[in-house]
């Protein structure tokens, strides 16, 4: 928006500079490599941040060592065969922007199949459960207008506050119905919470959507993400199990201590989630510099957990892409995709964003299940069959990602994702889709994080 794109074109940016070449291998505490030996990098997590600085840093002909805390690779790419006749993809599932997308490239080479989805293609509810009419879609059309004209005014304003405060400031001159404000809630959650996985309340107004996207369609992968994850870790040495303690750059090189030994190289590069960052899981020593702390903390992570559940037969509307439902309780089962049209399996997937799928954590599969059957058939009927089987996910909890995807909260700054991928005294640089200025909280954000790394210690 103005405001936005005018700070922008006033060179607010900050350049991140370039740094340096990597490496690993099990040496001895703070041996570093001879004159002439090729030189060594350490990558910190096998997501797709780390794999595409380790390929990139191989083709360039550096040595790589990538330790990984899981004991598997992706991250927060990760495709479960819980079901062997569908594979799921419990974090990532779309190519968001197929074209000019270099996952798109990565999937082709991969040989993956995609099948696009369409936002457009979407059935929605009222908190009744009935299908909106004509009517209702109109009214919702005027609220998400009248939304959208909202954070714009904010945009332009003189100080940044949450989306909530600027939606709320605004309500107070408008007449709204128990209908009306269940549709707004429902936008807000949708449109924002759900694609941001933060909450309105902490979102900036100034900055939330101060990103870009590729152009095309979204495509999901029928085999997952883990075609790209495993055709871009080929080659790669990974150690997996490798839970990263400590990363101490205070010598001519890196050294990183693991619960399971300590490895040693020329560079490292850090691509572990933001979440991570800032739970403190791992010591720098040197401490980290003032103003990369400072971005750690104040940008934002949040949450976009999934539940799919499975059943013996379709009884929703096959041809839809999406389902949505107005619901009585604020931020709850509003987003539902139907996996039936890109796949033909009897699948649906219902998403919990921010606040609610914080909370939702807390529950137990069998209350998450219940409520979202209860959902389900207030939009379908009572007389629907409960679901042979389901996958949950509960990524605020698991303690190598410790949230989602990040975002741009209130009391974040223009600059401070430069900041966090900043590289330090030519020897430490980090990578991930918080690093990402451009494509932060995406798949591709991630991978284009990972490429830029790598390239900055290969230009040295």
């Amino acid at each position: 928006m103005r405001r936005r794109e005018f700070l922008r074109l006033a060179g607010l940016a900050l350049a991140v500079g370039a740094a340096n070449a990597a490496c690993r291998t099990a040496l001895a505490m703070g041996e570093s490599s001879a004159p002439g030996d090729r030189r060594r990098v350490l990558v910190v997590g096998a997501g797709l941040a780390g794999l595409a600085a380790a390929k990139t840093l191989m083709q360039a002909g550096f040595e790589v060592q990538v330790l990984e805390g899981r004991g598997r690779l992706g991250g927060r790419t990760w495709t479960s065969t819980h079901w062997p006749d569908a594979p799921l993809d419990m974090g990532a599932s779309w190519i968001h922007g197929t074209r000019g997308n270099p996952l798109t490239e990565l999937a082709e080479a991969a040989g993956a199949e995609l099948a696009e989805t369409d936002a457009e293609n979407a059935w929605i509810y009222g908190p009744d459960g009935t299908e909106l009419d004509e009517d209702g879609e109109e009214r919702l059309e005027e609220i998400q207008d009248w939304l959208e004209e909202v954070i714009g005014e904010a945009q332009d304003g003189d100080e940044d506050q949450s989306v909530r405060a600027a939606v709320e400031a605004a309500a107070r001159d408008e007449v709204y119905s128990t209908a009306d404000r269940q549709m707004l809630e429902f936008l807000l959650n949708t449109i924002l919470e759900h694609e941001y996985s933060g909450s309105a309340e902490q979102l900036s107004a100034y900055w939330f959507d101060d990103d870009e996207a590729f152009g095309g369609g979204d495509a999901l992968l029928l085999e997952g993400y883990q075609r790209i994850v495993d055709s871009l870790a080929e080659g790669i040495p990974v150690a997996l199990n490798e839970v990263v303690q400590s990363v101490d750059w205070s010598g001519s090189g890196v050294v990183v201590k693991t619960n399971r030994g300590t490895y040693s190289g020329d560079y490292a590069i850090v691509s572990v989630p933001l979440g991570v960052l800032k739970a403190g899981d791992i010591q720098f020593t040197p401490a980290l510099p003032a103003r990369k702390r400072t971005a750690i903390e104040a940008l934002g992570v949040g949450v976009l957990n999934k539940c799919y559940l499975r059943f013996e037969e379709v009884f929703w509307p096959a041809e839809a892409d999406w389902l949505q439902h107005i619901p009585v309780e604020r931020g709850e089962w509003t987003d539902w995709v139907s996996l039936t049209n890109a796949t033909g399996w009897p699948v649906l997937l219902g998403f919990n964003a921010a606040d609610k799928g914080r909370e939702m954590e807390s529950w137990t599969d069998t209350q998450i299940v219940a409520s979202a059957m209860q959902t389900l058939r207030r939009m379908f009927g009572a007389g629907i069959p409960e679901p042979v089987d389901f996958q949950i996910t509960r990524w605020w909890n698991d303690p190598m990602a410790r949230g989602s995807y990040s975002f741009n909260a209130l009391g974040s700054e223009l600059g401070m994702r430069d900041h966090l991928a900043e590289p330090l005294e030519g020897r430490l640089f980090f990578a991930g889709e918080a690093t990402e200025r451009k494509y932060f909280g995406t798949a591709h954000g991630a991978y284009l994080s990972g490429v830029r790394a790598g390239r900055e210690i290969s230009r040295r």
